[in-house]
């Protein structure tokens, strides 16, 4: 006892010092070649997300001088916010003007003068340059465009949104919405911590609630509760002293620790209290316990870390990290319970456990009434579990990986809002970006290479989906338009060569033409930016094999290369990644704990036995994304693990009970009754926890864990139906 304060006091100095941290490039696949050459590419020209837009709404037209005024005014404000290092909006764009002294430039509103509104606003709406980044095509709306300072993280972008958010508070604007990295890194961290504190919280009521229902005990709820409590500070003292930070998917470790703690003390806590009741004093009742209920024990955390060790294949570090450090946690919990809750529980009682009496006859007779049912109705248990494997299969074929943003944001929060508002009105969030290569010694910016960029975007601008499309032939569409009295019909680039040759010469001349974000310095390199909208990543995939087939058919390659890339590209890859790595994971995990089982039992029937009913659950796992529609992505990913963790365990305990009854000399059919009135009880007690438990993340405000929350519940009654139908009718056949 004095050892585990000790430990705990520790924890919570280490537990107090874990970090948050939220970045898409967390997710990125890790070894993948496009990653390889993206990360070469940014490093050439720029990061593709180092943007923040605000787009500022005035429901009856933003062409109005006075509107018009404080966009200005607080365009110009943001170039002095922290880590911001532009600032434009289209009341600070302007057009080149060619005139007999000098290249100049005329504003394209004209603010003070609100007489040419209407001329400006048939000018704008028609430019491509403007719809859709600069203004909405209902004009109602106007964005500001900061440039951020490249891969900036969670510290500045919570400095950066504070005098963001200070700022816009001096003006009136009516509506306001932000899409950038800064804002989704503030605010995803924020939800997460909500999440955490929510879902420990709620579990914790729950399984509180749960326990007292099934003990009705003081004493027996609270060896309970300080023993899962005590085994979550460990975690996160663990996690604290490794130097772990909190990451997407953390919101899960609280509710993982009180379900696996919660399933070790009911074993542990059933088993002592049979033994105490059979006249064994206390001292011998917990040796029993533990050496009886110890093994399995052991064996169902070994195998729940094994199952969260096989993300270890995940090439995305969050999914690793889960992994490992859910394994960790399910061992600290393993620990905690066979050495601190036993010691404990030597202090009491039967009676100071659980009460007597009534409860004990309905278990009594409702086991009973299990075990008769499986013994009188064989033939139609394994029909149904055929029958069922049929429609599982059908469900599975169902599943897709069109992956969106959208679908795995926080709902009813001012970020979905702000993210739906941009993907409905603007350009929407998602980079899409090609590297360009001139070839056999052409500059990038040389008349040929120039047309062939210019085809391919052509062609980009067939697909609604892709807009806000950029690249060095805009500045020389805007030069030839300039040198055509800015007419609209000029704003292409020229028939002749020459002429080309004489704009490259003349766009060093034009001011803010953001050339170098667009070419390399050596000249050798160009990049086409846009933005895509989220359709999802199996229609993006689509589009883009659409794109390699005209580039492959209709631009010259010893012109010039073209290549796909961005960070929408390599996020979208992960959808491949998952199955891969998923399947891959899945066969090592059942791998390893066949193994583990094998070395349990020593009998290739009973290893055969005990892989059966735990397949299934992840056929219902499987099915359920299917049927219901949940696209399988990252997050989704880790609902297969879980399910092979925990279902696993109630088959060993079952399984583990028999064995021991059968050494014992005990006839089969008498070992399955026996290990049904003995182990059914807290295996049916777990699952009911386990259920609700899992259920409470259907109040979860993040989608991914709402659907991990539904499937599990779901999966994990049907784990304990095959454990208690299928297992029975299994060991009469084969042993």
């Amino acid at each position: 006892m004095a050892a585990f304060a000790l430990l705990a006091a520790f924890s919570v100095y280490y537990g107090l010092r874990i970090q948050f941290s939220f970045d898409f490039e967390q997710f990125f696949p890790e070894g993948d070649e496009d990653l390889a050459f993206f990360r070469e590419f940014v490093q050439e020209f720029e990061t593709d997300d180092n943007f923040m837009l605000i787009a500022i709404r005035r429901q009856e037209g933003v062409f109005e001088q006075r509107f018009l005024e404080q966009v200005r005014e607080f365009t110009l404000a943001c170039r002095q916010l922290p880590h911001v290092q532009e600032a434009q909006s289209l009341t600070t764009v302007s057009y080149p003007l060619k005139t007999p002294f000098a290249i100049t430039t005329i504003p394209v509103v004209h603010i003070s003068e609100p007489e040419r509104y209407a001329e400006d606003k048939a000018r704008i709406l028609s430019d491509e340059r403007f719809v859709h980044n600069f203004i909405t095509t209902d004009a109602r709306t106007l964005t500001v465009l900061l440039k951020m300072t490249d891969k900036i993280d969670l510290g500045p972008s919570r400095e950066f949104m504070k005098a963001l958010g200070q700022l816009v508070a001096r003006y009136d604007f009516e509506e306001v919405h932000y899409l950038g990295r800064p804002y989704f890194q503030k605010e995803l961290v924020r939800m997460q911590l909500r999440e955490i504190i929510v879902s420990a919280a709620a579990s914790a009521l729950l399984v509180t609630l749960l326990l007292w229902w099934l003990l009705r005990r003081f004493w027996g709820v609270f060896v309970s509760l300080i023993s899962i409590g005590l085994g979550m500070l460990l975690f996160l003292g663990l996690l604290g002293a490794l130097g772990r930070s909190l990451n997407a998917l953390s919101a899960l470790y609280p509710l993982l620790m009180i379900i696996v703690g919660t399933s070790d003390v009911v074993h542990i806590l059933s088993k002592y209290q049979d033994e105490l009741l059979r006249g064994k004093s206390r001292r011998d009742a917990i040796r029993i316990t533990i050496k009886e209920i110890g093994l399995a024990t052991f064996m169902t955390s070994a195998t729940t870390a094994i199952g969260f060790m096989s993300l270890m294949t995940s090439r995305i570090g969050p999914i690793r990290e889960f992994g490992v450090n859910s394994a960790m946690g399910v061992l600290v919990a393993f620990i905690t319970v066979i050495i601190f809750t036993t010691t404990l529980l030597t202090w009491f009682s039967a009676d100071q456990i659980s009460r007597l009496g009534r409860e004990q006859n309905f278990w009594n007779k409702l086991l009973n009434g299990v075990y008769l049912f499986t013994r009188m109705h064989t033939q139609p248990i394994v029909w149904g579990a055929v029958l069922l494997c049929v429609i599982l299969c059908v469900g599975i074929a169902r599943v897709g990986t069109n992956y969106d943003l959208a679908n795995n944001l926080p709902r009813g929060s001012k970020i979905t809002e702000d993210f739906q508002f941009f993907e409905r009105e603007l350009a929407g969030f998602r980079p899409l970006e090609f590297a360009v290569y001139a070839q056999n010694g052409l500059r990038a910016d040389d008349p040929a290479v120039l047309r062939q960029m210019d085809t391919l975007e052509q062609f980009l601008r067939r697909f609604p989906a892709i807009q806000a499309i950029n690249s060095v032939t805009t500045v020389y569409k805007s030069i030839h338009q300039m040198n055509n009295g800015n007419q609209r019909a000029a704003y292409r680039l020229p028939d002749d060569d020459e002429t080309l040759e004489q704009y490259r010469r003349l766009s060093a001349k034009i001011p803010k033409q953001g050339i170098s974000v667009l070419l390399s310095k050596d000249g050798s390199k160009a990049r086409i930016t846009s933005r895509v909208k989220d359709c999802g990543a199996d229609s993006i995939k689509v589009m883009g094999i659409q794109i390699d087939r005209f580039v492959a058919a209709h631009t010259d390659p010893t012109v010039a290369k073209f290549r796909l890339t961005g960070t929408g590209l390599i996020i979208d890859k992960n959808a491949e990644y998952v199955r891969t790595s998923l399947f891959e994971g899945l066969a090592v995990s059942v791998g390893i704990i066949s193994l583990l089982m094998a070395l349990l039992f020593r009998n290739f029937k009973m290893l055969l036995i005990s892989l059966i009913p735990n397949v299934l659950p992840l056929l219902v796992a499987g099915a359920l994304l299917g049927y219901f529609g949940i696209t399988l992505d990252a997050g989704i990913s880790i609902i297969f693990t879980i399910v092979l963790g925990i279902a696993v365990d109630d088959s060993i305990h079952f399984l583990s009970r028999f064995k021991l009854l059968r050494g014992q000399g005990i006839a089969v059919e008498h070992a399955i009754q026996a290990t049904m009135m003995e182990t059914g009880k807290p295996i049916v007690q777990t699952t009911i926890l386990l259920f609700f438990g899992f259920l409470v993340l259907l109040f979860s405000i993040n989608p991914p864990s709402v659907y991990v929350g539904l499937v599990i519940s779901t999966t994990l009654v049907s784990a304990l139906v095959c454990d208690l139908l299928l297992l029975p009718v299994l060991l009469r056949r084969w042993m």
